[in-house]
């Protein structure tokens, strides 16, 4: 097998499909998209499966704890056959191909009768970028000692985060000057998703070339039912994760409530701006700006203070300032004095914290996996968490909108979530790499 674990290119390589990939995190999931949806289905009845929703917002967070189904399902199957084929790159290239199209078909979606286009977009969309990362996350043990995980893991978000604001101020720039351009605003911003997936999909080559390439079992040396075999490592990496590694166990109990908390954020905050505070578009692109930055900052402290302190005293630290962001968030509403100025204190707050948590878990979890061939299918876990996470945040947040027609009881439900893991995570035993 090629000797690639330290080798600087190669992390160069990997980190740099964070800079691929993470503007349909912002441009789609967290900023542009969201503002659009809602501005296409305010105060309309949207019909999607022959059924009437009075809540568009709803159905948008429905939808998108759907995607995240799929990818909880399938992708434990599709981690154990590609650690058992050595495809994973196959599986990493067919689900950014997935995700990019699907951002690219954003652009049909031109109103109200096309809006189970951007459904069904968003859904395909969020399948393959996360489907992509699954095989993405493999590769992290593979690529770098233990040692430098924090680091590394914090390099690929940072890149992230340094090429989603600049995608988002080109996309912004676009909108903004849409007549310059003789084109209408919808058209502009219709035009930046089609911009989204064609940077996500060109820049992600740079990666594909540089990871190691596959050395795939020969189809005629293949073992009669090995398809099903992602099931059966599923099976063993689950009865080995309970019975051999209860560290694992219980970081894995605490990330999916953190997981929770900190991803239905990520995927609502803008359409609490929009539809609970009544906030501009410019003041929402201004705020996500700021958390952008400052999770840049954020990444780069927070891993610094992993390796003085430990990885468990500094998630600590992150979580309970996402405690604090949900109460803070909970106190907003549209009428406050200076409700602008607060958001932006907020959002400020949740940027520092946001690379920070997200950066850290993925580098903890690496830490604690045990040496292994099978990165894909142990990565499976950490993945299906987060999904299976997110699809009961999600739906709590949708549920509960539905039910009080407001948001900001959604918001502080989540941060039961962040207490629990606080208190699951304190009890987590000190390891060689983790403490």
């Amino acid at each position: 097998m090629q000797k690639i674990q330290g080798d600087s290119k190669v992390i160069k390589a990997w980190a740099f499909y964070d800079w691929a990939n993470s503007v349909y995190s912002l441009v789609i999931s967290t900023a542009i998209f969201p503002m659009y949806y809602d501005a296409v289905t305010e105060g309309n009845f949207v019909r999607f499966l022959g059924i009437e929703w009075e809540h568009p917002n709803s159905l948008y967070t429905y939808a998108l704890s759907f995607s995240f189904l799929i990818v909880a399902i399938i992708s434990p199957i599709l981690s154990g056959i590609a650690d058992y084929r050595g495809n994973k790159k196959s599986f990493m290239k067919f689900f950014c191909l997935l995700g990019s199209i699907s951002v690219m078909s954003l652009y049909l979606f031109d109103g109200l009768s096309t809006t189970w286009i951007g459904i069904i977009s968003s859904i395909l969309a969020s399948i393959g970028f996360w489907g992509s990362i699954v095989f993405y996350n493999a590769y992290l043990p593979e690529i770098a000692h233990p040692e430098d995980h924090d680091r590394v893991s914090a390099r690929g978000f940072i890149n992230g985060y340094i090429g989603s604001i600049l995608l988002l101020l080109l996309c912004l720039s676009l909108v903004m000057l849409h007549d310059s351009f003789g084109l209408t605003e919808g058209v502009a911003i219709r035009l930046s998703f089609v911009v989204v997936g064609v940077w996500w999909l060109g820049f992600a080559q740079i990666t594909f070339r540089r990871l190691p390439k596959e050395k795939k079992i020969p189809k005629d040396q293949l073992e009669e039912g090995y398809l099903w075999k992602g099931f059966q490592e599923l099976k063993k990496v689950l009865k080995e994760v309970k019975k051999d590694h209860p560290v694992l166990k219980r970081f894995l109990i605490a990330f999916f409530l953190l997981s929770v908390g900190v991803q239905t954020i990520i995927l609502t905050a803008t359409l609490f701006g929009t539809a609970e505070l009544k906030l501009g578009k410019i003041n929402l692109i201004g705020t996500i700006l700021i958390i952008q930055v400052l999770a840049i900052l954020g990444a780069f402290l927070f891993s610094r203070i992993s390796e003085r302190f430990g990885n468990i005293k500094a998630l600590t630290i992150t979580i309970i300032v996402w405690m604090f962001v949900c109460f803070g968030a909970f106190l907003l509403h549209k009428d406050l004095n200076n409700i602008l100025v607060y958001f932006y204190i907020l959002g400020g707050v949740l940027g520092l914290v946001l690379g920070a948590i997200q950066s850290l878990a993925r580098s903890t979890y690496s830490k604690l996996i045990p040496e292994t061939e099978d990165h894909a299918t142990f990565f499976s876990f950490f993945d299906v968490t987060e999904k299976i996470a997110i699809v009961t945040g999600t739906f709590v947040y949708g549920l509960l909108n539905a039910i009080t027609n407001s948001m900001q009881w959604s918001v502080l439900s989540l941060a039961i979530f962040f207490f629990a893991s606080l208190v699951v995570l304190l009890r987590l035993k000190k390891t060689k790499y983790v403490s």
